[in-house]
């Protein structure tokens, strides 16, 4: 019996050996049912709120090659109900059993259970972090991360190691008012990033300044030019942050006027009053110059879309930095221009770029080896998957009859009225009933999508090639017309993963990597364009090789 461990530990939470410790208890635990542990997976200080973690992604990829999952305790994989209950669902589906230390083989009713009350853990614990942070803050400590300009003071107390204060950086701070003074002068965010980098002075975390570093968000608090400790304001909850349940990040959002905390600190006040009111009242003006920002109220969905055709897609070879249109419509590398820490400073224009590349996806970018090769492999997968939800589709049939039989025999005796004659069985019952109406309910979901997954055939074909170029011709064509501009932009942008300017003498050369995936789909047929997307993820998930050449 093949076995996988995973073990994972929350920074704040556990010390780092409590991997080698999770580890050392699902080896034993192994060795107690004589199971023999093929691999290791682990992720080290990471939360465990989401499942956008490498360690426990890797697991999952490789799940279908073992019979078991072994963790600690079901919390290790996951804190969120609908990330632990996934994750039994797709193990199932693939028929490895999951098992923890602490509660042996895993079923619907942990997942119920002790999904809720890790749920619980992480809301009480964020509420009682978050009225610990208040009480810090209004009592003139800092909550959170170091701001450039100060210096934070470690204090031996009574109740141990404390750094809540913060004492002013003189050389920092000399920085700080630096800024403030040339951008109360006229000096733009972008002019006075590129003084300071030329100047050789190191910005926060030692990283080379930009202009959104300088100018931040208002509205918001960030940037240098928005701290408001810089005149001796400490200012909290200003923002919360919340998941995206889709890509585990977190998206932050403005929390109302009246749950923010402010606290005078002013010992910590670097720049003037008056000072710090001139740059107010420039930004101001800026602000009515140019018209309401997304930080005024935000911005429609239409004002959110790229520019040009290739906007966001394309960086310098040489700093890794975005290029942009400047002057002429020719494109630079922001490196160059705004930030001044590249030495890459070739152009293109904007349109002779956009016509390379387009010309490059009709001839170049499918190449017919490559997709004959990833067809077969795509073939092989799909057959071997088509077998597993055969066998099972066939078991979970076979286990519903079972529970069916089952429940008929227990409605039986209830039926009988035999239950009134010992109310300690009546409850056992009871019980049972339930957890057999919860399994048959799951049953019936890994059933359906076991067959379904049967039932779906390959979407793939050979001549995909020359439908994919015809496509791509027919995309072109609608750049020229006004009804079907933005989906074509929208479609051709989703065949390019990336385009890499670097400098090839007097000129610079561009290497175009494109995203396989969604040249697939593109080149199927449309009615089953769903069905490819996922047929493609199931069989070779989400980490297809961009073919990748120069032009």
């Amino acid at each position: 019996m093949r076995v996988a461990t995973y073990a994972r530990f929350s920074s704040d939470l556990q010390r780092a050996a409590s991997i080698a410790d999770q580890q050392r208890v699902c080896r034993e635990y192994a060795v107690r049912h004589g199971w023999k542990i093929a691999h290791e997976y682990h992720d080290a200080a990471i939360s465990g709120a989401s499942m956008h973690r490498a360690g426990v992604q890797a697991l999952m990829r490789d799940a279908h090659t073992y019979d078991v999952i072994l963790a600690e305790s079901l919390d290790r994989f996951s804190r969120d109900q609908e990330d632990s209950a996934g994750l039994l669902k797709r193990l199932s589906f693939l028929g490895v059993r999951l098992f923890t230390v602490a509660d042996g083989e895993v079923g619907q009713l942990h997942i119920g259970f002790k999904g809720t009350m890790n749920a619980l853990f992480l809301k009480d614990l964020a509420d009682k972090t978050r009225r610990g942070l208040r009480g810090r803050i209004e009592a003139g400590k800092l909550g959170g991360g170091n701001s450039f300009g100060y210096d934070v003071v470690k204090q031996l107390g009574d109740q141990g190691l404390t750094t809540g204060e913060r004492t002013i950086n003189a050389g920092e701070a000399d920085l700080v008012c630096r800024i403030f003074r040339e951008f109360a002068a006229g000096v733009s965010p972008k002019a006075i990033a590129k003084r300071l980098n030329r100047d050789g002075v190191k910005g926060p975390r030692g990283r080379t300044w930009g202009p959104s570093t300088i100018a931040g968000n208002p509205k918001r608090g960030s940037g240098i030019l928005n701290n408001e400790l810089y005149v001796g304001r400490l200012v909290w909850n200003r923002l919360r942050y919340v998941k995206d349940p889709d890509t585990g990040r977190r998206v932050s959002r403005l929390n109302p006027v009246a749950d923010v905390v402010t606290t005078d600190v002013p010992h910590l006040r670097i720049v003037p009053a008056a000072l710090w009111q001139a740059v107010k009242a420039r930004q101001q003006t800026i602000r009515h110059l140019v018209g309401p920002s997304a930080s005024a109220g935000g911005t429609s969905q239409r004002a959110r879309r790229p520019t040009y055709l290739f906007s966001g897609l394309m960086k310098c070879g040489v700093c890794g930095c975005g290029f942009v249109v400047g002057s002429s419509n020719r494109l630079a590398c922001a490196g160059a221009r705004d930030w001044g820490i590249c030495e890459n400073r070739l152009t293109i224009r904007r349109d002779a770029l956009e016509g390379r590349v387009l010309k490059a996806m009709e001839d170049r970018l499918w190449h017919n080896d490559l997709f004959v090769e990833f067809y077969n492999e795509f073939v092989r997968e799909r057959n071997r998957l088509h077998g597993e939800a055969v066998a099972s589709a066939t078991s979970g049939r076979r286990e519903q009859d079972t529970i069916a039989a089952r429940i008929k025999e227990l409605l039986n005796w209830v039926s009988s009225g035999e239950w009134q004659k010992n109310t300690v069985l009546e409850a056992q019952v009871r019980q049972e009933l339930t957890d057999l109406g919860e399994r048959q309910a799951a049953l019936t979901s890994d059933v359906d999508l076991a067959e379904r997954a049967q039932r779906n055939r390959p979407l793939l074909h050979l001549n995909m090639g020359a439908v994919y170029r015809d496509w791509v011709v027919d995309a072109r064509a609608g750049l020229t017309d006004p009804a079907r501009r933005d989906d074509a932009k929208t479609a051709l942008r989703a065949m390019v993963t990336e385009i890499v300017l670097t400098p090839k003498g007097d000129e610079l050369g561009i290497e175009l990597a494109g995203d396989l995936a969604a040249m697939l789909v593109a080149a199927g047929p449309q009615e089953n364009a769903e069905d490819l997307r996922r047929q493609l993820t199931m069989v070779a998930g989400g980490g297809f090789e961009p073919p990748t050449f120069g032009l």
